[in-house]
């Protein structure tokens, strides 16, 4: 494996924005468009993107869990429907920050699910980041109803973004156990042709006729979160996970720039601070990973290119 740090880094930054940029579509769209529409097109012109990662090795659909690939995309779906609901009624980049609060959740669900024991610095990042999340909530004044400058606060949108790290958390430990007998590509190709075909089904219930902007809106979502899937996907192909991982965090500038000139959303000092702190702790927790993967290598118990046993 070739491990070019700047290409890497350039890659997946590029990514965070197309992520940050569709976000903002969806924003537009979402309030009046359902969730189900503006996601059934976001992953009906995502799959070509798709099938293009797949053709470069190969198109594999043959699996002996299908199940699983079934309850992996119904706990995406959950996951980008909530996402569509809060970017829809929260800044962009306090929908961003909220998150990143996944690999928080990683830990925390290993636990019950991995039995695994974290480590005492996990606890400790765990800790930072949450107090972020604390930092960013007391900043909206979520506890009396309102923000710092007395506008109504939908209170329950954040909690649905705090809940969305976890959901994704959970969608990232469903991957991580289909990767033990399934391929990446395999693996994508189900989610995309499932999510796909579970948000047609309800479609004729809930359709809205977009207008020729919308239309124009749902297109590009799709095409965006193909490409971000792409330049991930180059990207950690690049270079090591634990070198390029921090730079997954450039989403946050996109979404508060593209919040700031897009919809006029200026973060608050309290948000930059929540937002520092759960940064941190993910950045400190994937750099915690380092050390023990560079052992795992070592003892040939852990490939040193794709980060799974050999």
């Amino acid at each position: 494996m070739k491990h070019d740090l700047k290409r890497g880094a350039l890659l997946l930054a590029s990514a965070t924005f197309f992520t940050a940029a569709l976000n903002a579509l969806q924003k537009l769209t979402g309030s009046t468009l359902p969730a189900l529409e503006i996601i059934f097109f976001r992953n009906l012109f995502s799959l070509p993107f798709v099938l293009l990662i797949a053709s470069r090795t190969a198109i594999i659909l043959r699996t002996h869990h299908f199940f699983g690939h079934v309850l992996r995309s119904v706990v995406g779906l959950i996951s980008m429907i909530m996402i569509v609901i809060t970017v829809t009624r929260l800044p962009l980049a306090e929908q961003q920050v909220l998150s990143y609060t996944q690999p928080l959740f990683l830990v925390l669900l290993s636990i019950p699910l991995l039995h695994e024991r974290p480590s005492l610095q996990r606890w400790v990042a765990v800790s930072i980041g949450f107090s972020g999340v604390i930092v960013v909530a007391l900043g909206k004044g979520l506890l009396h109803g309102h923000d710092m400058t007395g506008s109504a606060v939908p209170i329950w949108a954040y909690f649905v973004a705090l809940a969305q790290g976890g959901v994704g958390a959970l969608t990232t430990m469903q991957i991580r156990q289909l990767s033990a007998t399934e391929s990446s590509t395999t693996i994508s190709l189900w989610q995309a042709i499932l999510m796909t075909v579970m948000t047609a089904l309800p479609l004729p219930f809930i359709w809205t006729t977009p207008s020729l902007t919308e239309a124009g809106c749902l297109v590009a979502v799709g095409a965006f979160a193909g490409i971000a899937q792409v330049l991930q996907t180059e990207a950690f192909a690049s270079a090591q996970v634990s070198a390029i991982g921090p730079f997954a965090y450039s989403g946050l500038l996109w979404a508060a720039l593209i919040g700031w000139f897009g919809f006029g959303e200026i973060p608050g000092i309290a948000m930059c601070i929540g937002g520092l702190l759960i940064i941190g702790s993910g950045v400190w927790m994937l750099r915690h990973d380092r050390p023990a993967k560079q052992k795992a290598v070592a003892e040939g118990t852990m490939d040193a290119a794709t980060g799974t046993p050999p």
